[in-house]
């Protein structure tokens, strides 16, 4: 292995170590999901047992609106973890994001840190993952994508956009030229889904749909209000900036704003950013998202109770998007996603 190679496996177990053991969370911004409250239904006439919650994405069904997000990968350490939110996958057939799949570029000494998501969840939707900075610098970006979407069986492929951690990050390469360019090239020359996903900054309805126009297939907004990836740079490179730390929208504002473009474009909308209950999943998608998605609070319960940890976890959050599902009569995802929710100040 190479000295990239080793600096680039170094950082991925220094961020998995940071996110696990330090206070990497939003301070004073939220996700949003506390000013919404949904309108009680009185005279509901549904049964538990009748509500449905599958749904389907990228041509899979999928038994809940909800994706394990993009976490690891590309380490030593990334191995057993990523064997073990596989396991929760495809016990629960629900989608995984693979960890950013750089290393996997520059050295193939960890390859089966990616390759164990296919092997120990075969029938689930799985995505692979690179870099925006990655995309723009590659020689050939076709070629790229086809070799790391292999490399996990995927069934599409998440760019995630990263402009603020790349800008604080002591290695970080903040130039993104070229960046829409690279991904029509990519929409235009292959069939593989492409999923555009921030890292806790947010997307907004101009960037969406620039992005759209390009070709993406969907939008993960990852928000502000969970996991401050401005943060963990921060803290790995031992400054202060409390500003920056808390740079970004709101995943609630990036729903709303997003949706609007769905009434004449289909596509994914994903709400991740701070999506830590059953209630936060149902909210997601009253807010215009077809699933929600969570990474930091599974990682944390995925090194200390493995999968089975993650498992019950993610049950009970279910079955709280379930009660919420109940309470207001909606019987499906579908129609979940058309209930009224309210602003706070609303119900006063």
């Amino acid at each position: 292995m190479n000295t990239s190679d080793n600096k680039t496996s170094d950082r991925k177990t220094s961020h998995i170590d940071l996110c696990l053991n330090e206070d990497v969370a939003f301070h004073k911004k939220s996700s949003g999901f506390e000013l919404y409250e949904f309108e009680h239904y009185a005279i509901t006439e549904l049964r538990l047992d009748e509500i449905e919650l599958k749904t389907r994405f990228l041509g899979k069904k999928i038994a809940y609106p909800f994706m394990i997000s993009s976490m690891t990968g590309g380490a030593a350490k990334a191995g057993k973890i990523n064997i073990e939110l596989a396991r929760a996958a495809g016990e629960l057939n629900i989608p995984i994001g693979a960890g950013s799949q750089r290393q996997a570029l520059e050295s193939t000494a960890f390859h089966e840190t990616y390759r164990v998501l296919r092997k120990y969840a075969p029938k689930v939707p799985i995505l692979g993952n690179l870099g925006a900075a990655e995309i723009v610098s590659s020689k050939n970006v076709v070629d790229d994508i086809k070799l790391l979407t292999d490399l996990v069986e995927a069934d599409g492929m998440i760019i995630h956009v990263n402009p603020l951690q790349e800008l604080l990050q002591k290695e970080g390469t903040p130039d993104f030229k070229g960046l829409l360019k690279a991904i029509g090239k990519i929409t235009s020359s292959t069939s593989i889904p492409l999923i555009i996903k921030e890292v806790g900054s947010g997307i907004n309805r101009r960037a969406a749909r620039e992005l759209l126009n390009a070709g993406v297939r969907g939008i993960d907004v990852a928000g502000a209000g969970g996991t401050s990836w401005a943060a963990v740079e921060l803290k790995r490179s031992g400054i202060e900036n409390p500003y920056f730390r808390e740079w970004g929208l709101p995943t609630t504002y990036c729903l709303k704003e997003i949706k609007k473009l769905k009434k004449s474009q289909h596509f994914y909308l994903i709400a991740s950013g701070g999506v830590s209950s059953g209630v936060e999943i149902a909210k997601s998608i009253a807010l215009g998202a077809d699933l929600a998605a969570s990474a930091r609070p599974l990682l944390e319960k995925v090194v200390t109770e493995g999968a089975d940890g993650v498992i019950k976890l993610l049950k009970g959050w279910f079955d709280e998007l379930k009660n919420v599902m109940y309470l207001t009569n909606c019987s499906d995802i579908k129609n979940l996603g058309k209930t009224k929710i309210k602003r706070i100040e609303e119900l006063y």
